[in-house]
């Protein structure tokens, strides 16, 4: 039987999109893995939307689809269009799981939540004629065991990041914008080093990286991966939290087990942001001396910073601006804070009638879709170009790059990615 697995598009979005080059970011894990989890009995493909058309005449049994919020709308597209030739096709995925009602009004299942525990299950039920509409496991993955990604089925050459793989799931915090959370649960999961070790060095490359959403969330476990991954000489990054600023022992072995770069949400400048969003433990005073400990142990910051939260107002470009550029940063991400479905967030500002816009094609944090509290939408949508394409001019790119030495050509390389971004946004004079 043929099982087609599906990555859609958002043509709108400057996060997720393949490049003029034809390259597009890091792997996502998802259809490799549920290519994994699929018996040998299937043949499986997986088609990247935004680089192949779809071939909806395709000779296929069963279609597989999952996207992030801002590809839904062609996400649904295709799931109708296989669907009109009468083929069976099933959701999954973060939005679907916030939202599977509305998933269902085009596709034949969903899949809520990880799909480990449930997928064998649900393509039996396919053979048997008898799926059904919602599948959903009764616990978490216990991550013993993973299936490792089936990267064979990708085109390594399209991707900046090839190698990607996963440690923990779960994050032990609960920040209000954030999904992970409502995804993957409550409780911080982590997967045999062992295991873990034997993955990488499968690997043919000496660089990857880890998409766990904070590869320290629990300090134990990460000291002794990172001292298990020394001997193996390889290069990586992942998404960490600042609290890690606090362990020197952590951040030596961080850096000495090859940890060159570190995604971390900072945020906001403002505490009270930070608070009511229930990040609390983010403190903001203390940022300029942690992102200095970070970095002196030869740890790249990319940080990442939302705009919108109650207690901004137009000011806080300039001053999150002159923030990057005074601590060096060393890329910075900035998102308009965006209502995705399954979050505290989307609930709260649609209890208060304050989301506008119900494009999911736009809930690609790079517009606006609701109305800020303390500016207007058009101070914050100006404000946003604003900041990213002063963040990623060549003066300012130069003055935070050359910081140190260190892994110079790295850091210029990943400004000037953020650049190419930065320039097909309009140019804002002032804020």
């Amino acid at each position: 039987m043929k099982l087609l697995l599906i990555l859609p598009r958002n043509e709108r979005s400057y996060w997720g999109t393949v490049s003029r080059s034809g390259k597009a970011g890091f792997v996502r894990l998802n259809l490799p893995t549920i290519a994994a989890l699929t018996p040998k009995d299937w043949d499986v493909e997986i088609l990247d939307a935004r680089v192949t058309p779809v071939d909806y005449d395709a000779k296929v049994d069963l279609v597989g689809i999952t996207g992030f919020t801002a590809e839904m709308p062609s996400a649904y597209e295709i799931a109708d269009n296989f669907r009109k030739r009468g083929v069976k096709v099933v959701m999954g995925g973060v939005h679907v799981s916030a939202l599977p009602d509305e998933a269902l009004t085009h596709c034949d299942a969903v899949v809520i939540g990880e799909a480990e525990l449930v997928w064998a299950g649900l393509l039996e039920d396919f053979k048997k004629d008898s799926l059904k509409q919602k599948y959903k496991s009764k616990k978490l993955c216990d991550m013993k065991n993973m299936v490792i990604a089936r990267r064979d089925l990708l085109d390594k050459k399209m991707f900046s990041g090839f190698y990607t793989m996963q440690a923990t799931r779960g994050c032990p915090f609960n920040c209000d914008y954030c999904a992970v959370t409502a995804f993957f649960g409550n409780e911080f999961r982590v997967r045999p080093i062992d295991d873990v070790l034997t993955e990488i060095q499968g690997f043919d490359t000496d660089e990857f990286f880890f998409m766990d959403d904070n590869i320290v969330g629990r300090a134990k476990y990460a000291k002794e991966l990172f001292t298990r991954l020394i001997p193996l000489k390889k290069t990586w990054g992942s998404q960490a939290s600042i609290t890690m600023a606090k362990d020197p022992e952590l951040l030596r072995l961080y850096a000495a087990s090859g940890g060159r770069y570190a995604f971390i949400g900072l945020e906001s400048l403002s505490q009270k942001n930070l608070d009511k969003m229930h990040k609390g433990w983010n403190a903001a005073k203390g940022f300029n001396a942690s992102i200095k400990k970070i970095q002196d142990a030869g740890i790249a910051v990319i940080g990442s910073f939302v705009f919108g939260l109650d207690e901004d107002d137009s000011s806080v470009f300039k001053t999150t601006f002159d923030f990057v550029m005074d601590c060096k940063i060393d890329a910075a991400q900035y998102h308009i804070l965006t209502p995705l479905p399954g979050t505290v967030t989307y609930n709260e500002l649609e209890k208060s009638g304050r989301i506008t816009d119900r494009d999911w094609g736009k809930y690609h944090t790079g517009e606006v879709v609701y109305k800020p509290q303390g500016m207007t939408a058009d101070e914050l949508q100006r404000g946003y170009y604003w900041i990213f394409r002063n963040t990623y001019s060549i003066k300012n790119i130069l003055k935070r790059s050359f910081r140190t030495r260190k892994d110079l050509v790295r850091r210029i390389a990943a400004n000037l990615s953020y650049r190419k971004k930065a320039l097909k946004m309009p140019d804002v004079l002032e804020v």
